[in-house]
């Protein structure tokens, strides 16, 4: 890319600083991929989107508000967006080049690092269920294929029957190519000022079969840590997995002393410098919430006790 197309990059961000006395400020961000998304290839699905996304932070943001904890919500926000076959997560997953489909999905908390992830598997309704639960409920990070679908099974996480396999997978040939999906995250600060990141997807369109991206990879398409921040990707995930983006992200806070915006912004520099494309996600431990992305769009939305929604597809 070159310096031209770099000054097109955007980052949306606010910051809030609580007082004494005050309560700790609170949100989250959310993305549905990044990609050639412009006006006119949206066209009228524009404001399917932009539901979409506004259904899902905004219910986020109410558990937030009742005071639930970050991973919960995290968990309840990416399972409404793998719900929805707008996006490549869950019910909208792509197939691979076989006409099958799989899973990836990731979660992980930031107040002691526990994470869970899920790799080439199918069945689950939710993906991202399965991967809290080999956080909170197995001594392992990462479970795939096979295994994770027999893990999951143990844990009565709900799966598929056999007409509604028969259903989904029929329904892949129909699927146009043109359709604007992408992979689905989440990142959260609560009120107890705990931070927490996921992201699920079905994987590259036409992969080759057994092709793992960076969104199960913990320190590339999904980090969280409360010491600097909470960061979900989206993109060509074989760039995130080399420079171990999501982390980068937050390694560049804390060692360097950087602010969001500059550690968001050197990532996608980086990863802009190799060839690669996509975008980013997060939130701070001090409720600071950005995205930067170099690509024509990335779907995203954020909303804080500081800040008002904002839904974007676009670039500026």
């Amino acid at each position: 890319m070159t310096q031209y197309l770099r000054t097109f990059r955007f980052l949306f961000l606010f910051a809030f600083f609580p007082f004494s006395g005050f309560a700790q400020s609170y949100g989250l961000v959310i993305h549905g991929g990044a990609g050639s998304i412009t006006e006119d290839r949206l066209g009228e699905r524009e404001e399917e989107y932009r539901k979409a996304l506004t259904t899902a932070i905004e219910h986020g943001y109410n558990l937030l508000d009742k005071g639930a904890d970050a991973v919960a919500v995290v968990a309840e926000v990416i399972s409404i967006l793998e719900d929805d076959p707008h996006f490549n997560a869950g019910k909208g997953a792509v197939a691979n080049s076989e006409g099958d489909i799989f899973h990836d999905a990731s979660i992980m908390r930031g107040s002691d690092l526990f994470a869970g992830a899920v790799a080439s598997m199918f069945g689950p309704k939710n993906p991202i269920t399965v991967a809290e639960a080999v956080m909170t409920k197995s001594p392992h990070v990462l479970l795939c294929g096979e295994g994770a679908e027999l893990f999951a099974e143990n844990q009565d996480i709900y799966f598929l029957n056999q007409e509604e396999r028969k259903e989904y997978l029929n329904a892949v040939p129909k699927r146009k190519t043109s359709d604007k999906k992408g992979t689905v995250g989440c990142v959260v600060l609560d009120k107890n000022g705990d931070l927490a990141a996921g992201t699920s997807t079905g994987g590259t369109s036409k992969k080759l079969p057994g092709r793992i991206g960076d969104s199960p990879i913990i320190g590339a398409g999904t980090w969280a840590d409360n010491r600097s921040c909470a960061v979900s990707a989206t993109g060509d995930g074989e760039y995130f997995i080399r420079t171990a983006a999501a982390s980068y992200v937050g390694q560049i806070m804390r060692l360097l002393d950087a602010d969001i915006h500059t550690a968001l912004e050197m990532v996608i520099g980086d990863i802009d410098d190799l060839g690669g494309q996509g975008g980013l996600i997060a939130i701070d431990k001090n409720g600071v919430v950005g995205w930067d992305f170099n690509t024509e769009g990335m779907f995203r939305a954020a909303k804080t006790s500081a800040i008002p929604l904002r839904v974007e597809l676009y670039k500026p």
